[in-house]
């Protein structure tokens, strides 16, 4: 969904796990290892993010999510773009690089900007980015209360092979919804779906209306 606004993919072409090793900056060993060294790379992609605009696709949604009622956002993306597009209830799957929490105190702080404002917690701990790192657990509850109780499930721009994501089209159908795909290319999940419409995430005004 963020690509066609220059937000680095992680594992696509000139992905960013293609110029760093994930096991030294996105899990929790790493992090126990050396808390200064995974908060630096954070702050690297919070700089390069932090230049990024929506785009229109973003808008769509935001402006769809506006004028219809109980619109629910679920989204792998950690850049917090549906935000800065004006989304609210977005549920972040995979978390928000926007956003930091401390496991000693269960503290969790919103910090909007390039740098940290502060990397320790008051409780003495560091801070870590409230992101799902490999290895991660995901909750689930509130994910799955949206797409079992849908009538209307679109999936926008995402290739449908990162599971538990891969699921939730099933999911959806499975309980009543019309379900929407819309990607410039056909996925391996293409055939569950009711409607199929081949573009980019930027051209969804296109062909849908608000």
């Amino acid at each position: 969904m963020s690509a066609e606004s220059g937000v680095p993919t992680y594992r696509g072409e000139g992905g960013v796990w293609h110029k760093y090793n994930w096991e030294e900056y996105a899990c929790q060993a790493a992090f126990d290892q050396g808390p200064e060294k995974v908060l630096d790379f954070h702050e690297i992609r919070r700089k390069t993010v932090g230049k990024c605009v929506p785009h229109s696709g973003h808008n769509f949604i935001s402006n769809a999510q506006k004028n219809s009622e109980n619109v629910s956002i679920i989204t792998q993306n950690i850049d917090g773009m549906h935000q800065k597009a004006g989304s609210d209830n977005v549920i972040e799957l995979h978390g928000s690089l926007w956003r930091l929490r401390c496991d000693n105190c269960e503290k969790h702080i919103d910090d909007i900007g390039v740098q940290f404002k502060s990397k320790i917690c008051d409780c003495g701990n560091y801070l870590r980015p409230d992101i799902v790192w490999f290895g991660d657990m995901l909750i689930m509850d509130v994910v799955n209360s949206a797409i079992e109780n849908c009538d209307l499930f679109i999936s926008i721009g995402t290739s449908g092979v990162v599971w538990p994501a891969a699921g939730f089209p099933q999911s959806a159908k499975e309980n009543g919804a019309h379900c929407v795909e819309i990607n410039p290319e056909p996925t391996e999940l293409s055939y569950l779906f009711d409607e199929v419409i081949n573009c980019k995430a930027s051209e969804i005004g296109k062909f849908l209306k608000v």
